[in-house]
């Protein structure tokens, strides 16, 4: 009996062991498609900043409206946020994402139809539909990947996204207003998200054993997360340093160039989007210096000092810097937001840590929520009834640089949590 026993199991380890790594290659095809997903889903986020007089004009919104209206985004994605890390610990990838990619396809059609209330109903259900779209890459990422390339796969990841902000202001500004109606290209976004929804529903592994106890006992790590001061801090510091990038390039960077600046159109594209490209080389490099020193905070003040000095030349000394380089400093400098990330993961116990992601989008995007509609009525009134102005942004963007100066001092409250200050607790 010893020696059947002895040799049935190395007869039947092999397919075991290649049935594993079946499935893992399975959940990196299913991350490489969420990819897809994410740089479309942002996107449609930046996109609307390249079409402000065409939403104006066929709306008939005020400034205050316009934002309100973009804003709108902001507000499903972040309690949305909570709901997509919940149910994919429940429920596994398949559904969750394949639901989010729907309702961000019908949310860009929406948008598209070229009515108030179906731009508002299309705004609403792409924040809602997008929020499964980093939650769900990194969820994938974990069951694809072993630990010695996850980072890796999270900071491409990252990098999709912020090309995908990039493609939506330098590639759809010359389409929308060249060859492509406005309401054309949320067509076709639409139709590409339908795309991939339906690889995603083939490709993703069906492979989840179903959790049990309440629907509600999903949320518990929540409270755990939010009840932590240290997560709040960096949950208020990271949407302080989105906002000049969400709301104040993605929205209104282009406005900036060419009603305060002169700047024709196509080149105020181009420029304004510099800062999303400058994401993808800060948000990597300052996460690796923060890594290398074993300390976020130095990194985390470097990136904000970054955002401060870039910020400033850009928004009073635009004539006298370098065109494109300005915008692309200050991106750089904004990927210090992505540090927070990682901070209120380590400030958390680890049987929390993969809520500690849907809470920090939570708060992050709460933020922007509720300062995209604030900054269209300061515009608004700045204005006063008459066209937005190179006065009415340099006064304006005294938002942005007392937002950029609290995350400054909210950091300073900060606790670190690098590997430094964990080997100096114990």
């Amino acid at each position: 009996m010893a020696e059947t026993i002895a040799i049935a199991t190395p007869l039947l380890a092999p397919p075991l062991r290649a049935e594993a790594v079946s499935v893992r290659t399975k959940y990196i095809v299913a991350w490489a498609l969420c990819l897809c997903f994410y740089f479309l889903q942002y996107a449609i986020r930046s996109a609307p900043g390249v079409m402000i007089p065409e939403l104006t004009a066929a709306f008939g919104l005020t400034t205050l409206g316009v934002s309100a209206l973009l804003g709108m985004y902001y507000y499903t994605y972040a309690g949305f946020a909570l709901i997509s890390g919940a149910s994919l610990d429940r429920f596994g990838a398949k559904l969750p994402i394949f639901i989010g990619l729907l309702a961000t396809a019908a949310g860009s059609v929406l948008f598209g139809m070229g009515t108030i209330l179906s731009a508002d109903a299309g705004r609403l259900m792409q924040g809602a539909g997008s929020a499964f779209a980093f939650t769900g890459a990194v969820y994938l990422a974990v069951h694809g990947f072993s630990a010695k390339w996850l980072a890796t796969a999270v900071g491409f990841t990252q990098l999709a996204g912020m090309l995908g902000g990039f493609a939506g202001q330098f590639a759809v500004g010359p389409l929308v207003h060249g060859p492509m109606a406005w309401t054309s290209f949320w067509f076709y976004a639409g139709a590409a998200l339908a795309v991939v929804a339906v690889l995603m529903l083939i490709a993703t592994p069906s492979q989840h054993e179903p959790a049990k106890g309440s629907i509600w006992t999903m949320f518990a790590p929540y409270k755990v997360v939010l009840s932590n001061p240290q997560s709040r801090l960096c949950g208020v510091i990271g949407g302080l340093l989105f906002m000049p990038t969400t709301i104040g390039d993605m929205i209104w960077g282009v406005p900036f160039l060419h009603l305060g600046g002169g700047v024709p159109t196509a080149e105020a594209v181009t420029r304004a989007s510099m800062v999303p490209l400058g994401w993808v080389i800060g948000a990597p490099l300052l996460g690796y210096v923060a890594d290398r020193m074993g300390q976020r905070k130095p990194a985390l003040y470097g990136g904000i000092a970054l955002m401060l000095l870039s910020g400033v030349a850009v928004a009073w000394f635009g004539s006298v810097i370098p065109t494109y380089l300005g915008g692309l400093v200050f991106g750089i400098g904004s990927g210090a937001a992505m540090i927070p990330y990682a901070m209120i993961k380590e400030a958390n116990p680890d049987n929390v840590k993969g809520s500690a992601t849907g809470a920090m989008n939570f708060l992050v995007f709460s933020c922007s929520a509720l300062l995209a509609p604030v900054f269209g009525y300061v515009l608004m009134r700045l204005a006063n009834g008459a066209p937005l102005s190179a006065d009415t942004f340099a006064h304006a963007n005294y938002v942005w640089l007392g937002a950029i100066l609290l995350a400054l001092v909210l950091t300073i409250m900060l606790r670190e949590t690098g590997a430094k200050a964990q080997e100096s607790r114990a």
